[in-house]
């Protein structure tokens, strides 16, 4: 989780203590785009109110708040452990080369399949040419795919 994530959590966690902020991320070096979730849904009224709670970071970035749509990122052990059994899309990060049983990784960079195991060191997520363990600091990022 990046330092920026860790502070608009810190902030909203007294003013907003159900708000959970799933990701924070710098698009373009120019927008931050945040991405939360709320017990009851995610309304507009809240990303209005959030956005406003967040205010000051418009002296640097064009702000975007929203709900986590279909293809929800997935970036806590919490949320993987939730999601077990859903089908996802991961991202690896340069250095990260999954262990795939019966299977050569080098060169691996995306990874689609059934999210089977979750830790709070690691995923294991079933793919078509076998079972990936990727300690969460190889993960880029990882979102749901819709429908599944």
């Amino acid at each position: 989780m990046s330092a920026l994530q860790t502070d608009i959590e810190t902030r909203l966690a007294d003013v907003e203590p159900e708000v959970e902020v799933l990701l924070a991320e710098v698009v373009s070096g120019a927008t931050l785009r945040l991405f939360i979730d709320h017990p009851d849904g995610v309304t507009l009224a809240l990303c209005e109110r959030i956005s406003g709670r967040l205010n000051d970071y418009r002296d640097r970035y064009s702000l975007e708040v929203s709900s986590p749509g279909a293809d929800r990122p997935l970036t806590k052990p919490q949320h993987y452990r939730r999601f077990r059994g859903r089908k996802v899309r991961v991202r690896l990060r340069e250095a990260g080369r999954p262990h795939v049983a019966g299977a050569s990784p080098h060169g691996r960079r995306n990874l689609t399949g059934e999210l089977v195991g979750a830790s709070d060191a690691e995923i294991t997520v079933a793919a078509g040419d076998g079972v990936v363990t990727l300690p969460y600091e190889h993960i880029f990022r990882c979102n749901l795919i819709p429908g599944d």
